[in-house]
């Protein structure tokens, strides 16, 4: 299922949400422009488990990026797909959260997202040496505080039949729900170290999005 846009129209422009997604597009171009030493660029600034917990790994990956490498891997994506997913959903459903918090408190939220993803990931794969990029985890915050915020707004989703497109609305909560179980079936049946991708930082990311929103939350 493809998200292709929500119902609910935000009412205030979601300044902090655009220049989160230019943040990210802005780092992936200095990717690509390093050509050959982009691999570097991406071990330096990605998160990486056994940075934080094995003696070796720390001599391999250095000591001095692991503060900055909590929040600099949440802006490296690994190809131009992954990036477009990762801001598809963000532009979907950012504006709407960030109508909701405010724009500093949603900077604020959206980083969080991403740290407690982060940690997620460091928490059960404490040893790999694999390191970890994307927005993925800290978008999934926000669809953590959006599945709260807004369950009844609806969904219009892409199913492809076939090669026919077929366009359906359907539930936030719902929209949601099925993506979080699509994470911890992939999470449980897959795992991280198999399937390449970081499961379990989608999770955290989406739980801690919707148990603290609440913290941040702008009444109107």
């Amino acid at each position: 299922m493809i998200p292709v846009r929500d119902t609910i129209q935000s009412r205030h422009f979601p300044f902090v949400n655009i220049v989160l997604i230019l943040l990210n597009v802005f780092f992936y171009g200095i990717q690509l422009s390093l050509g050959g030493e982009a691999d570097t660029f991406m071990i330096r600034y990605a998160l990486v488990p056994a940075r934080y917990t094995d003696p070796g790994g720390v001599a391999d990956f250095g000591s001095g990026q692991a503060i900055p490498a909590l929040f600099t891997f949440m802006f490296i994506h690994g190809s131009f797909w992954h990036l477009l997913g990762n801001m598809w959903f963000l532009y979907i459903f950012g504006d709407n959260v960030e109508d909701r918090l405010g724009s500093l408190s949603y900077l604020l939220f959206y980083l969080l997202c991403g740290l407690a993803s982060g940690f997620t990931h460091i928490l059960l794969n404490p040893h790999s040496p694999v390191p970890t990029i994307g927005a993925s985890g800290a978008v999934a915050g926000v669809m953590g505080a959006y599945f709260l915020l807004y369950p009844r707004a609806r969904i219009v989703t892409l199913v492809p039949l076939l090669f026919i497109p077929w366009f359906i609305e359907i539930p936030a909560i719902l929209f949601l729900a099925l993506w979080f179980l699509m994470q911890f079936l992939n999470a449980t049946l897959a795992g991280d170290h198999t399937s390449g991708i970081a499961w379990w930082a989608h999770i955290g990311g989406f739980a801690f999005g919707a148990l603290i929103h609440r913290i941040f939350y702008r009444k109107t």
